[in-house]
């Protein structure tokens, strides 16, 4: 930590992960130390982020920040863009912590040329995610979203005929379910799906617990050829960028359904369109896309009750904002005692 002065912290919050949460919180992990706070309000997500200059998912907001930033020590934000400009025009800043699962929106090679610690907030938004998944799950499976279109917003009582075997959903109890990729977040929607009683298979090569919830996997296609239902919590890299296209898909027993919450390229959305115009999938439901917004003219908005869309809602959830607060303030305070940090990238 920086020795001879008060340590000067910057919350740069924005609506979401709001600039009081992040002050309180340091104050709450510091609570005797005598530090000295700033506080910044952008605007996501009242304001779309996007690239800026080399960074990617931030706010549009370099020279706010690099004002703001003015004898800062330490940075705790969610959206601020930490580019290269910023970091040369703030030389007395030496710690950024992003409350986030990872510092998209820092240059990483410029922070560490100027020996400036970078930390991040895994795990902030498992729970949430998670549960929103099974939410997912559920309104696909047993219709939630169109009953309620009907008599909410049409006053139709004809979702009567969700009462016919026909046209009747699918329970959790008994149905196979594949997870790939058992995390933090598939991991308790695992815990979860046992709970109803599905019959829980999991894929993920990178993970070695003995004990899952769940009938571990040993191949993907494994998985798919026995699932009525998959749901993807991959992480997104090169090698799972597209995991799920159309020799997946083929895979699955006919009528099945897809569900992500987890990343949008995880899944070709083309041949999921194509799986869904075939029937080969009978229904999905997504929060994530292949593009962000989803574009006026994409396919998905053509099939109806047959898919539920979200807007990238799975983290969206108070305890999220003070989670990410939290962790990002314990980093803080390793910091400022000296301790090393946890969740350190450079």
């Amino acid at each position: 930590m920086t020795s001879g002065k008060n340590v000067c912290v910057l919350a740069a919050g924005d609506h979401f992960v709001l600039p009081q949460l992040i002050t309180g919180a340091v104050r709450d992990e510091l609570p005797e130390q005598p530090l000295e706070y700033h506080e910044l309000q952008l605007g996501w997500p009242l304001e779309p982020f996007g690239p800026v200059a080399e960074v990617e998912e931030a706010s549009d907001a370099e020279d706010r920040l690099i004002e703001a930033l003015s004898g800062a020590d330490v940075l705790v934000t969610q959206m601020a863009p930490v580019t290269e400009r910023v970091l040369a025009a703030c030389p007395d800043l030496r710690l950024v912590v992003v409350c986030r699962g990872g510092p998209v929106n820092v240059n990483l090679d410029a922070a560490k040329s100027r020996d400036v610690r970078v930390c991040f907030a895994p795990g902030r938004n498992a729970a949430a995610t998670a549960e929103f998944t099974v939410g997912l799950m559920l309104a696909a499976l047993r219709r939630i979203p169109q009953a309620h279109d009907l008599l909410a917003r049409q006053g139709s009582w004809a979702g009567a005929t969700y009462y016919t075997y026909e046209h009747s959903g699918l329970e959790l109890e008994d149905l196979p379910v594949g997870l790939i990729g058992y995390g933090a977040v598939g991991s308790r929607v695992a815990r979860v799906l046992c709970a109803f009683g599905a019959r829980v298979m999991v894929y993920d090569p990178y993970v070695h617990h003995h004990e899952i919830h769940g009938l571990r996997v040993a191949s993907l296609d494994k998985l798919l050829r026995a699932s009525r239902v998959i749901t993807l919590h991959a992480r997104l890299t090169a090698e799972t960028r597209g995991l799920i296209g159309a020799r997946e898909l083929a895979l699955l027993p006919p009528g099945s359904v897809v569900v992500n919450a987890a990343r949008g390229p995880l899944l070709d959305e083309g041949a999921l369109c194509d799986a869904l115009d075939s029937g080969q999938v009978s229904a999905a439901a997504l929060d994530t896309y292949e593009r962000e917004p989803v574009p006026s003219g994409s396919r998905l908005f053509g099939f109806g009750e047959r898919v539920v869309l979200t807007p990238h809602l799975g983290g969206a959830s108070r305890a999220v904002a003070e989670k990410a607060a939290a962790i990002a303030a314990a980093e803080v305070g390793r910091w400022v005692r000296g301790e090393p940090l946890a969740h350190r990238l450079t």
